[in-house]
Formats: structure tokens, sequence, C-alpha cells
């Protein structure tokens, strides 16, 4: 099955509205929404093509888009496709697993004692699961570790800058997202980080908690919001940079 066969499947069981549009061999996914503006997405890791437009536009304006951006589309494509990406992981011993900037083996133990993770000896990845336990569920156990750890670090990141900074979110929450280190959604403070963080330097981390955050003050990303970024975090660039240029999960 084709990854753009995928997002449609996966749409259909969400959303009433889903087709496919063709624009000069470029395929789409076209998602409607009760929403105002029209979002266009090449998503990783195969560059499927996704346009979310409001329930009332019209097949022709989605086309126009599309044929406007066909050249950001193939270089987004291209960029997308040669990325370095880590090997779909399977969750059994001798696998290697990243957590806050650092690698390490994992080793998975059959037992039928309650399922457990943890990182042993500061040396390798413990994971605890019964022997008949699937790939799903060992992945589900590694999830929910990786959240646990994430939120500890996040909580004290939270609590070191918003008083730094002068603003206050009013709830940040942990998901899983395929191309954005986070989010804010300025208008009720909340902030949500990508789970993946929990894999990247916590140097990393930080800098993505100060942008969500400055973003309570800036929304854009102008030279305000640029300057207040230096002024709080004079390293951002290159924790941006290295950020970027970090290895993707599958």
């Amino acid at each position: 099955m084709t990854t753009l066969k995928k997002y449609l499947r996966l749409f259909k069981t969400k959303i009433s509205r889903s087709s496919t549009i063709q624009v000069d061999g470029v395929e789409a996914v076209v998602v409607r929404k009760a929403i105002k503006n029209m979002y266009l997405a090449v998503l990783p890791p195969d560059g499927a093509v996704r346009v979310t437009a409001p329930n009332r536009l019209k097949d022709d304006a989605v086309r126009s888009l599309i044929s406007k951006r066909l050249s950001w589309i193939k270089k987004r494509r291209e960029k997308i496709t040669k990325q370095e990406r880590h090997a779909r992981r399977r969750y059994v011993s001798g696998e290697s697993h990243h957590f806050l900037g650092g690698q390490y083996p994992l080793e998975v133990v059959d037992n039928d004692a309650a399922a457990h993770v943890g990182l042993q000896d500061d040396n390798k990845i413990f994971l605890r699961a019964r022997p008949d336990s699937s790939f799903e569920k060992r992945e589900e156990l590694m999830m929910d570790w990786y959240k646990a750890e994430l939120r500890v670090v996040v909580d004290e990141l939270m609590t070191k800058w918003q008083k730094e900074i002068g603003v206050r979110a009013k709830h940040w929450s942990l998901r899983r997202m395929k191309t954005r280190w986070g989010t804010c959604n300025v208008r009720d403070a909340r902030i949500l980080l990508n789970l993946e963080l929990a894999k990247k330097p916590i140097s990393c981390i930080e800098y993505v908690v100060v942008h969500e955050l400055v973003h309570l003050i800036e929304k854009g990303h102008d030279d305000k919001f640029k300057a207040l970024m230096t002024k709080h975090l004079p390293n951002w660039k290159s924790l941006k940079k290295e950020l970027n240029h970090s290895v993707p999960a599958y």
C-alpha cells in the first residue's frame, strides 16, 4: 500500500470528506474541514502531499494552490526522500535506541512480571515484557516511557523559562508529530511538543521550549521574535540547526 493510500485511508476513518486530486503528475490527498484557510504539506517519509481545505472551497482552488507550489513541492519531496532516517524499530535485544541525546542498546527480557522500561546502569535501555507481547505493545511501552521521562525534563524547563521570559502557558502536552518539534496556540496559551524530543539532547529540548514560550509574546517569526530568542537564548540558532539536522525517526 502506498503512503498516499495510507493517508487517505487514515483520513477517511476520521473525516467524512476526503479525496485525491492530480496536478501535473502530483497526486494529493485533500482533506475537508471546518476551517477558514487552506494548508499544503509534504509529509515524510515518502513525500506524500496533503492539502487541508475549508469545506466550502471548490476543487479548482485546491488545484490552483498545488499548481502554484509545484516547484516547492518537488524540492521538498527531494529533500525528504534523500534525508537519512533511522531504520524502523522492531524492539528486540541489540537494537539501538536514542534517549536525551545518547545512543543505547536495547535489552529485552521476556517475563510474566509487570512490564517495565528504564535506563539501566546508564549504558542500556531495559525493556521487560510478556513473552507473547506484540510489536505494537512493546512500542507502546517504549513510548509511554519516553513520555514520562520527557515530561519530567519539560516540566523543569517550563518552570524555569516561564519565570525567565515572564509568560505563562495555561497548558502543555506531548504528542508524536511528523513535521513539527512544537506548536503554540497563542490565543489559548496552549503548547504542544513532539514526543520525539525525548531522543534529543536537553539543550535542543530547551530551545524548543523557549521558542514556543516566546510565541506567547510574539506570534510570528519576525525580527522582534528573533531578538527575543537571542535575548533569552543567545545560541538558539546553533541549537535550531543541530535539531533540524539530526536524523529523524522512521
